[in-house]
């Protein structure tokens, strides 16, 4: 129970509605989860993996018809539809709000109703936010211990501050025609019905922490974004951090956890998170992030020793693994992992190649963060960490460069504003189309995207000691289809650069589309690949540039008279200089 007067209506008030046949306030303590992991052991919702090799393991099987995302069901719903923009779908407050009380009206019966309190961030951080997810699956609550600061403490600290972002979830009968995921920017609240996928239903990931935090923070003067956070270490010891945006499949979890190559003895790379970061100014005019998770929820598929091996050696004990295949020995196995032969595919079918893959291709691992060997401690630091850099990142076979610095953070921000990837398994419908996906937050911004990038315009004002922005291509191919670098560990050549530039001790060479290295500042020494080669990596074709600025300018347009005129004149300076450069 709580002493939150207002807490304790709203659980009775759910419970109320939904009909549940216990309600239990969740603690977080190990003697609770372990009640719920044998729960779940004894109804099939979990199955226990190999105890030698994976001890404390579990796989999870969805629906077969719950596997992903389901953005065309994902709704913001503010007074004015305008506020949602064409970034999002939108439904009138009142509206979503009968139609969901209609599909809560009864779902619980024969389910427990977990009160899940849990903190975004460090859980006495001043930047961290609180909230409180109602459920009716304990395989959300077990997922939520990891996740989040999830328990006792959260629930303190939501009693001595009195507020809280409401998420109500229910599993309801997991029909793809009753399924919806509401968010109400104004009231702090998220409702979910009908998926027990991740992001559906982990209420404190994307729904929270990104789409009601970020409407949150452009009221409260920050920024909430879908980033990771890595402190990059050179041999003296100083620590960089940088903060990336990257769509799904374009390596974000890979540069979370980069292990540096050989050719970089004495450097390490941290990870003080994977994917969200919350940014604020700070006393000194310097960006602070933290990272509001405490684990990672991680895409399967191709995680393995060649790609990100911190990853892989992190999930030997204490994991959730949700939609991957199993072998003959009860280990949990994915395309990528290693060369063991799974003996039954993600839905429990006895595995055939020719039927389709072995783990579902969102299939996703759920760990603490702590478990990481390159976890940072200053996760857990109460003030954030500084932040150098900015990285913004897609996935572009032809145009954009491997590396480019902003002309000015106005400039940076239409690069991220601009920035285009192609679709992934992450997100339902067609995979292998390229879309504009704004600073990688297309499927999380809570609100219209042209005051979103107003709010970041802003920052030259709230900040006077922002850092440079970035943007990175590591996917560029050749006229053979062949990728033109290698990736992984090696990206670190292009971060040494970035950290450099941070520093005053590197060059630059100033193009009509932003500051691009010199082939000589690369460090290519071991790497396979020649001078030639790296000059075709930093190459600006101006005649193509010139057509993409045409579709950006056709994009940006949309977002009509709310667009920032700053952005428009940004893009008109890169589109002189393009003339000017033919």
């Amino acid at each position: 129970m709580t002493t939150n007067q207002i807490l304790k209506q709203w659980v009775d008030e759910v419970s109320e509605l939904t009909h549940p046949d216990n309600i239990h306030w969740c603690t977080g303590s190990a003697e609770e989860n372990q009640q719920l992991v044998e729960g779940m052991l004894q109804t099939g919702e979990f199955i226990s993996l190999n105890p030698e090799t994976h001890p404390d393991c579990y796989l999870h099987r969805s629906d077969p018809d719950d596997v992903a995302r389901v953005e065309h069901v994902t709704f913001i719903c503010t007074p004015n539809r305008d506020d949602a923009g064409p970034n999002n779908h939108w439904m009138e407050p009142a509206e979503a709000k009968a139609k969901m009380r209609d599909l809560y009206s009864g779902c619980m019966q024969g389910r427990t109703l977990y009160v899940i309190p849990y903190c975004m961030g460090p859980i006495d951080s001043p930047l961290s936010r609180c909230g409180v997810e109602i459920t009716d699956s304990p395989y959300v609550v077990a997922n939520m211990r990891m996740m989040t600061r999830m328990g006792s403490a959260a629930l303190a600290r939501i009693e001595r501050e009195g507020t809280f972002v409401k998420g109500l979830h229910s599993i309801g009968e997991l029909d793809p025609e009753r399924r919806f995921i509401m968010h109400f920017p104004e009231d702090l609240m998220i409702q979910s019905y009908g998926s027990g996928y991740g992001g559906n239903a982990l209420l404190g990931k994307k729904c929270h922490a990104l789409r009601i935090a970020s409407s949150q923070a452009r009221t409260e003067g920050w920024l909430a974004e879908h980033m990771l956070i890595v402190g990059i270490e050179n041999p003296q010891g100083e620590i960089h951090y940088v903060a990336a945006a990257f769509p799904s499949a374009c390596g974000k979890t890979n540069l979370a956890m980069l292990i540096p190559p050989a050719e970089y003895a004495g450097w390490k790379v941290w990870t003080v998170g994977d994917d969200i970061c919350w940014m604020q100014p700070g006393e000194d005019g310097r960006l602070w992030a933290i990272n509001p998770e405490a684990g990672f929820f991680g895409v399967a598929p191709g995680t393995g020793a060649g790609t990100n091996p911190n990853a892989l050696a992190m999930l030997n004990s204490n994991a959730i693994f949700t939609n991957v295949g199993v072998t003959a020995d009860n280990q949990p196995w994915w395309e990528g992992k290693d060369d063991s032969v799974p003996v039954t595919d993600w839905r429990g079918n006895p595995y055939d190649p020719e039927v389709g893959p072995a783990a579902q291709p969102n299939s996703r691992f759920t760990v603490p963060m702590k478990q990481c060997p390159s976890y940072s401690e200053q996760a857990e630091a109460p003030r954030g960490v500084p932040i150098s850099a900015i990285i913004f990142g897609g996935r572009r076979e032809r145009l954009v460069p491997l590396v480019m610095e902003s002309k000015s953070w106005q400039h940076g921000v239409l690069l991220g504003a601009s920035m285009a990837s192609e679709t992934t398994a992450a997100a339902t419908g067609a995979v292998g189309v390229v879309r504009r996906d704004p600073m990688a937050m297309k499927p999380f911004c809570g609100y219209n995207f042209a005051d979103y990038w107003g709010h970041w315009l802003t920052f030259t004002e709230r900040a006077s000691n922002l850092p440079p922005i970035y943007h990175v291509n590591w996917f560029r191919k050749d006229q053979d289809g062949n990728f033109m670098w290698p990736g992984f560990g090696d990206n670190m050549r292009v971060l040494e650069w970035i950290i450099k530039r941070c520093k005053g001790e590197a060059g630059i060479n100033e193009t009509a589309i932003g500051g691009i290295p010199s082939p000589s500042d690369i460090n290519i020494n071991n790497l396979g690949i020649d001078n030639a080669a790296l000059e075709a990596l930093l190459d600006v074709d101006a005649g193509a540039w010139s057509v993409e600025v045409a579709q950006i300018r056709e994009y940006l347009e949309q977002y009509g008279d709310r667009l920032p005129a700053q952005m428009i004149a940004e893009l008109d300076k890169v589109a002189a200089a393009l003339t000017t450069s033919d």
